[in-house]
């Protein structure tokens, strides 16, 4: 039987007339009419018009999630996702001696950058409807460090796992009380929406990425969703090696190699013209596995908490009940022993990340948890939801795991 795979990249078609035509007039270098455009398409998609309203300064990043402001966004494209992460970080200023709040139940390229500038992750755990940061718990964490620092933590950077939206009206709530900035990190949640709005607008930066197994690719790129046009330019200048816009090399603060390749950018402006078909799919595959596991007794799918919740379900997670035994499970835990049987049946799957808390590199960092994500780490597992899954692989993957229980 042919591999089902977590989540392939799927062409439009259109990624090659934008690739020749850069081509065609030699624009093979970093910047370019594609990543003007890229930008423009993502801006398009993610960013409704409204009237102008006042915009930020650039010396003033200051808290702001009022929706006002949400017209003013604009994005700049990235080498990568993390690159997106380290320019936040840097255009908020924050450096040594600095501690930046992260959630802990994620990938570490969300806490490696905080490393970067040479600030220290403060990690905080997960509430069990999401899965992403515990809003009570970050208000304590808060509390706790200025009480133990004397200073307030730079940043707070909340994750939508596997595209699912947090709680992030009760997180900027927090973010707000504290005047702490929020940095969005929907590397996952292209196309997500928390009560109506895109995952990454909320706030004062957004974190995008395009790496080839997202729901859509640029082959390897991110993005950055800034608070004003002023802003933009600003992180623009320090992705292009901080060069000043005179004849000369001209260079007033230390700079980054981060621009997205033209080439690249034109595989995401392809990408983008089917961005609502891969959304749609992925939903539709995140029902049937709805249907298909109601009759499965032991197995819990990861679903919207409520109707204010829409993920975009770039990878469907599944947990086991207590009660649940599966074979071949000597001692290396349920999720491997599922994640063996399913290999063996010519299926991916993936452990739920493993918390940052528990990762050797950040074991002396402060964490702040409450058992969640340990306990979805012990007990859970991703399964593929990519554009080449469809129905007949859906049922495979189910009996497959239905078969795997004692």
């Amino acid at each position: 039987m042919d591999r089902i795979l977590l989540c392939l990249c799927h062409m439009s078609g259109k990624e090659m007339d934008f690739i020749n035509e850069a081509f065609k007039d030699n624009w093979v270098v970093p910047l370019g009419p594609n990543v003007i455009g890229f930008e423009k398409d993502l801006e398009h998609f993610f960013i409704p018009s409204s009237h102008t309203h006042p915009s930020l300064q650039a010396s003033d990043l200051k808290i702001s999630h009022s929706p006002e402001l949400l017209a003013q966004k604009k994005i700049v494209a990235l080498s990568a996702g993390t690159a997106a992460i380290h320019l936040a970080l840097v255009a908020l200023g924050v450096g040594h001696s600095d501690e930046v709040i992260v959630q802990s139940f994620t990938f570490s390229a969300s806490a490696n950058p905080v490393t970067y500038v040479g600030a220290t992750p403060v990690f905080v755990d997960s509430e069990p409807d999401t899965w992403n940061m515990d809003p009570v718990l970050l208000d304590r964490a808060i509390a706790d460090r200025i009480e133990k620092t004397g200073k307030k933590p730079k940043a707070i950077i909340p994750v939508y796992l596997y595209g699912m939206p947090a709680k992030i009206s009760e997180i900027l709530e927090v973010a707000a009380r504290w005047e702490i900035p929020v940095i969005e990190d929907s590397a996952e949640a292209f196309g997500s929406k928390y009560k109506g709005q895109f995952c990454g607008t909320f706030g004062i930066f957004g974190i995008m990425s395009f790496n080839g197994n997202k729901m859509i690719t640029t082959s390897g790129g991110g993005a950055l969703v800034c608070p004003d046009e002023e802003i933009a330019r600003l992180v623009t200048c320090y992705a292009t090696q901080s060069r000043e816009p005179v004849p000369w090399y001209e260079h007033e603060r230390v700079g980054f190699n981060y621009r997205l390749s033209n080439i690249s950018a034109g595989i995401g402006r392809g990408q983008m013209t089917i961005a609502e078909e891969h959304l749609a799919h992925h939903r539709n595959v995140q029902q049937q596995y709805r249907e298909l596991f109601a009759a499965i007794p032991g197995i819990e799918l990861h679903d919207n908490p409520s109707p204010d919740f829409d993920s975009n379900f770039w990878l469907c997670a599944i947990t086991f009940t207590p009660d649940l035994k599966i074979k071949g499970d000597d001692g290396c835990g349920r999720p491997e022993a599922l994640r063996r049987a399913l290999d063996k049946e010519n299926i991916e799957t993936r452990h739920l990340w493993k918390p940052m808390h528990l990762q050797p590199f950040f074991r002396n960092c402060p964490a702040y948890v409450n058992g969640v994500s340990e306990d979805l780490f012990s007990r859970g597992l991703c399964l593929p939801a990519g554009p080449y899954v469809g129905p007949d692989e859906v049922k495979r993957i189910v009996n497959a795991i239905s078969s795997a229980r004692l």
